[in-house]
């Protein structure tokens, strides 16, 4: 759980935050005034009404004058959001027209009504699908065969109605089929309330606990359910056991994990036989296992916890198949006996290899299957266990995104994989493992007549200044022309070791006809190359990645790709740390930049361990309580170094609900921007007062969004609607 899909004070320059008041009366004249441009005629003087709030820490006094944004049950705070938003929507009305458009292209390229692949357990095929003019998917089933009548599980729709926002935390049907239990969440925060369903009857039991976190597992009795309890601080620390049609408040306390460093998570094994409790902090991991069919049983330790070892596991007959990073920078594959699983009984069954990073490892009756990452990209590696005979799933695009799953079914030869690439629409094959024959069973269709043939992907490198080769994903139209006349949307997010591979969105289409160039820089702090790109860009490193992204945009601009002039970039959670730090680095680089929830308080935040996730990220980014991770944590934090000088138009968005930022993160960096910048170039707040981290949840409140996006770059850009 970070701060991604989750996941900051010097002078005060002139004056105080503005009082709601003030804000109230701002007003834009679009008639007069370029469309976004911030009139300041028209502005009404600071009002010094709120006191900063000082901090000593390793000898230096801190000054935050915006701190009293922290807190939305306070009035004012909602009414200057409220008054960041009218504000935004006034600079923005000129583009309401553009943006209805862009809305209307975005929505007529998806199929509206559309049913996934299904997937079969046992004898029953399970399925979603979406119907025109419904925000949500339905979940469905048919039993026996796939022409059999449909029986609808969970209609989200129905669930959300009345709701400005629903999301599931957790979908979870019985082993016996009979059952159905869900986490939902209605307004973002991530609090979410366990429901049980009889699908029998269609009726939900009156086993309902709230306030929970993510994660819920059924043991293989069909009546005992396991659920993970957040802590204070929003910290998966504890995981219960209830027993269908028992008091919730009787439940039993299964594990309490006491270090505040490691959340916890509940999942079952692929062959139903075993419940694992995972406890993780950023680079160490342990897990416990219980007999599923013994729900009532003991939890039993694995492998004590170690510094920097990481390990995962699944399960095949008498034995664990273990993946870790023991002895193996980038993992290997071990195995042990069930009844015996610590580290002194693994035997080693893939070795440790250079280049490749073993991401992840899933059992069947008769394979075992290793996801891979060689060069940046994934490949699948399969391994037939009676004859030990091993073979690669290739690929033939130079760049692509690929992920294993869904396969609920143990006994089978089938492999479900997913594939997509910055121009082949997202595909589902199903892949004999015997056999090796490659099914296509579905691939996105793209209404408006796409046509891959028509866009080019390509794979560069740029140079960072310690000589490091950065990789660049891209894509354009035919026809792009490498003159520096090119608008181009370069986007990165370079933390947690996670990857960002190069996969395609029909919503993108609306940017590359109208000779965009779509770039993804894969800069360290990611996972693209391994445990090393990791460790260069995180901690004492972490500057890596803001000067890999720097470096990126530079290629792009010297190739001609693109300008200065005509440059945007975008990042989201850490990926917005990345905008905040490379636009107070070099604000002259960039032509307009996107800032979705960003995380640019850095040092009050990880000052602070009742927010959450600060604690289990001290790992990530340093703990500012050492001088020596303060000192440079502050020498990069985005709020901490904002400066007197022209930066670029901004968008900076955010949610009121959201746990992993904060909403005042970006609420506060804006009005530090507004009070401390240099020029006229607009700069805009855009709160969703109803959602969390990930925004809107229907997908055409989504896609209103993302128009909202385009129409602000559009106009920035000078890029015709």
């Amino acid at each position: 759980m970070h701060r991604s899909v989750r996941p900051r004070w010097p002078l005060l320059a002139l004056g105080l935050l503005l009082a709601p008041a003030a804000w109230s009366q701002v007003q834009v004249d679009s008639a007069n005034a370029p469309a976004g441009r911030l009139a300041l005629e028209t502005l009404a003087p600071p009002v010094a009404t709120r006191l900063p709030v000082e901090t000593t820490i390793h000898g230096r006094t801190l000054v935050d004058p915006y701190a009293w944004l922290r807190g939305k049950e306070k009035p004012e705070v909602i009414a200057y959001l409220e008054a960041e938003n009218r504000y935004t929507a006034a600079v923005m009305k000129p583009t309401e027209a553009l943006q209805e458009k862009l809305y209307k292209e975005l929505v007529g390229r998806i199929k509206e009504t559309d049913l996934s692949v299904p997937s079969r357990r046992d004898d029953t095929y399970y399925y979603s699908r979406t119907e025109q003019g419904k925000q949500y998917p339905i979940f469905a089933r048919k039993k026996g065969s796939l022409t059999a009548p449909e029986e609808v599980l969970f209609d989200m729709n129905a669930a959300a109605e009345g709701q400005k926002f629903f999301q599931l935390g957790g979908y979870q049907v019985s082993p016996d089929h009979s059952r159905l239990a869900y986490l939902y969440d209605t307004d973002g925060s991530e609090h979410f309330t366990l429901a049980v369903k009889d699908l029998a009857t269609g009726r939900l039991l009156p086993d309902q606990v709230k306030d929970l976190s993510y994660g819920v597992a059924w043991a293989n009795d069909n009546k005992t359910l396991f659920y993970v309890v957040a802590d204070a601080a929003r910290r998966p620390y504890r995981l219960m056991r209830h027993a269908l049609g028992s008091d919730p408040q009787q439940d039993v306390a299964v594990y309490e994990e006491p270090d505040e460093a490691f959340t916890i998570g509940i999942s079952r094994t692929r062959s139903d036989g075993y419940l694992v409790l995972s406890s993780g902090a950023t680079k160490t991991s342990e897990l416990r296992v219980l007999d599923a069919d013994r729900p009532g049983g003991e939890l039993r330790l694995v492998q004590p916890r170690q510094k920097d070892i990481e390990y995962d596991l699944d399960h095949h007959g008498d034995r664990f198949y273990i993946r870790t990073n023991a002895g193996a920078e980038d993992f290997r594959v071990v195995s042990a006996p069930v009844a015996t699983p610590g580290r002194e009984h693994w035997q080693e069954l893939v070795p440790a290899r250079a280049g490749v990073r073993i991401e992840s490892l899933a059992m069947f009756r008769g394979h075992m299957v290793l996801t891979e990452r060689v060069e940046g990209l994934r490949r699948v590696r399969v391994r037939d266990l009676a004859s030990g005979e091993e073979h690669e799933v290739s690929f033939p695009e130079p760049a692509y995104a690929l992920s294993v799953g869904p396969n609920p079914e143990f006994d089978t030869t089938a492999l479900r994989f997913n594939y997509t690439s910055l121009v082949t629409p997202p595909s589902v094959y199903d892949y004999d493992m015997a056999t090796r024959r490659r099914d296509l069973m579905k691939r996105e269709e793209v209404l408006g007549g796409y046509d891959p043939a028509q866009y080019t992907s390509e794979r560069l490198a740029a140079t960072a200044a310690d000589g490091t080769r950065v990789p660049i994903s891209l894509v354009y139209k035919n026809g792009f022309v490498k003159d520096g006349s090119r608008p181009c949307y370069l986007t990165a997010y370079g933390s947690y070791g996670a990857p960002r591979d190069a996969s395609f969105s029909s919503l993108r289409l609306s940017l590359l006809d109208r000779g965009f160039c779509y770039a993804i820089a894969h800069i360290r702090g990611g996972g693209e190359l391994g445990e090393t790109w990791y460790e260069q860009g995180r901690l004492l490193a972490k500057k890596n990645t803001f000067t890999d992204f720097i470096a990126a945009a530079e290629h792009l601009v010297a190739q001609r790709y693109t300008s200065k002039g005509k440059l945007a970039i975008q990042g989201g959670s850490a990926g917005g740390l990345l905008m905040g730090a490379v636009v107070n680095m070099r604000p002259d680089l960039f032509a307009a930049v996107i800032a979705k929830v960003p995380f640019v308080d850095v040092i009050n935040t990880m000052l602070d361990a009742t927010i959450p996730l600060t604690a289990q990220e001290f790992d990530e980014w340093g703990n500012p309580k050492d001088s020596q991770y303060f000192e440079y944590m502050l020498s990069y934090s985005p709020y901490d170094n904002v400066a007197a000088v022209e930066y670029p138009p901004m968008l900076v968005t955010t949610g009121l609900n959201d746990p992993r930022v904060a909403y005042w993160e970006p609420a506060k960096w804006v009005a530090k921007l507004r009070a401390t910048k240099k020029g006229d170039d607009r700069l805009l707040l855009k709160t969703n007062m109803g959602a969390g981290h990930g925004g809107a949840s229907g997908r055409y409140d989504y896609l209103r969004e993302i128009a909202f996006d385009y129409a602000f770059l559009f106009d920035v850009l000078g890029v015709e609607g």
